[in-house]
């Protein structure tokens, strides 16, 4: 089912993550700790859009990727989801850092090996620079990124929502200085070679995506 179809739900996401957490944690107490926190932050004053309902919606889109499955670790990818924006805060430029500093202090005591943990916090970060074209040809980033811009080719009603709830995180910034930081935002990722990193999504999602950018952009 495609993440736009999807109604939010506090519960299912609460299921999935003590479903995950059930082989994580030998201590159900830390994974109730860190299910509080996930829900604290996103929840936090000024998420509109950084919130828990993008996660429920990335999550609908790995769970329907036809390559999901062929991700070299599906726990730490999902991982990667739950925790990449834990810290948000709009003003800041080292939130990706911050959320991977925090899913490491709350995975600390989970079964999760030393390799995993590196991959866990290299697949954050990676969210900082979605229109890089730094070198990265690995499958779950590739598939984490994806479904983190999965928005970008959603309708045109739904991206006009995607964005006003954008606008909103950032209320605190005067029209006069979002605009052109806006402005700036959307021209490079117009300017990428390639918004989409999987075939699936660029055959989805990427021809309505740069037109959605493209009106956002004519409206600033």
């Amino acid at each position: 089912m495609p993440a736009s179809e999807t109604s939010f739900s506090v519960e299912n996401l609460a299921a999935r993550w003590q479903q995950r957490a059930a082989s994580l944690f030998p201590e159900p107490e830390a994974a109730e700790a860190a299910w509080q926190r996930i829900q604290r932050d996103y929840s936090g004053v000024g998420r509109h859009y950084h919130a828990l309902s993008h996660l429920q919606a990335m999550f609908a889109v790995l769970d329907t990727h036809p390559e999901t499955a062929a991700a070299p670790d599906p726990v730490v990818l999902e991982l990667a989801v739950w925790f990449h924006d834990i810290v948000y805060q709009p003003l800041r430029s080292d939130n990706e850092s911050r959320s991977a500093d925090c899913a490491r202090q709350l995975l600390q005591t989970t079964t999760l090996t030393a390799s995993q943990h590196t991959r866990l916090n290299r697949l954050i970060r990676r969210t900082q620079h979605h229109a890089t074209t730094e070198p990265d040809d690995a499958l779950d980033t590739a598939l984490l990124l994806d479904a983190d811009l999965w928005v970008l080719g959603a309708s045109p009603e739904a991206y006009q929502q995607y964005a006003r709830q954008i606008r909103q995180e950032y209320l605190i910034v005067p029209g006069f200085l979002y605009r052109p930081g806006r402005r700036k935002v959307l021209q490079q990722l117009l300017d990428a070679p390639q918004l989409y990193r999987t075939g699936f999504a660029r055959e989805q999602r990427e021809a309505a995506a740069r037109e959605n950018l493209a009106a956002e952009l004519a409206e600033l």
